[in-house]
């Protein structure tokens, strides 16, 4: 009930008040029926605008650490997380992939909607990264259409690290659902989920006329982490000359 309080009173208002999103393509999301919404990550408020505009209800894979933040702080974050309907998965280990892949077809076997991003990680950069393969999992082992969706201008108005949102207009974006049972029982070929993860990206890149990078986000945040990392210590302990 919580989650209908958030979308028609409380939250879903104020984010149409503050955000106003255009809404085109939305005849493309089924009316009933699982399906998977495949979209870009850009913001943190991405959580919170497609459910908003949505008609129907659509449960995300939401990151564990939504879930366990210390303090008060930490505490009413993961109540509304949840009370949002959000799901949290566990991103570190080599189980990880395997236990978003079992929440995932949870909900789909209850002929919802299942919201993920496949790239894994919000950009850090407003960039589209390459997806990983576990959408495409899902889609062949529980037999449903993806919808492909881009959110443009959120990460204008709210980029990573900002708290208050600036008032920039937002796009919410969906294409045409995209049928992937011409690969059913293949879930299992590596060749087979590549193909159908690079078509679902290709998808929303069309739709979010983002630049495309063909590597993993976090590998990338990981590498740019590590080179600041090494240029603080460059400036702060720079090296004498020899001699």
């Amino acid at each position: 009930m919580f989650y209908y309080v958030l979308k028609y009173v409380l939250l879903g208002p104020l984010l149409r008040l503050v955000f106003r999103p255009r809404i085109e393509g939305l005849e493309h999301v089924p009316a009933e029926g699982p399906a998977i919404v495949a979209g870009n990550h850009l913001s943190f408020s991405d959580h919170f605008l497609m459910p908003a505009i949505l008609k129907r209800r659509i449960t995300f894979l939401a990151k564990k650490e939504y879930f366990t933040g210390p303090g008060i702080k930490g505490r009413l974050t993961a109540a509304f997380f949840r009370s949002a309907g959000q799901i949290p998965v566990d991103r570190t280990g080599k189980e990880a992939g395997q236990a978003a892949i079992r929440e995932g077809l949870g909900v789909l076997s209850k002929n919802e909607l299942l919201g993920i991003y496949p790239e894994g990680t919000r950009s850090h950069d407003g960039r589209l990264y390459k997806g990983k393969v576990g959408v495409a999992v899902m889609a062949l082992r529980a037999q449903v259409p993806v919808i492909p969706c881009a959110m443009i201008g959120t990460f204008e108005a709210q980029p990573p690290g900002k708290v208050i949102p600036n008032i920039h207009p937002v796009v919410i974006r969906f294409g045409k659902p995209l049928d992937f049972s011409r690969y059913a029982g293949m879930e299992n070929e590596k060749a087979v989920l590549r193909a159908i993860t690079d078509e679902i990206m290709y998808a929303i890149l069309k739709l979010s006329e983002q630049e495309y990078v063909d590597e993993y986000a976090a590998v990338v945040k990981a590498q740019q982490a590590e080179a600041a990392g090494a240029a603080e210590k460059e400036r702060r302990f720079p090296r004498m000359p020899l001699g």
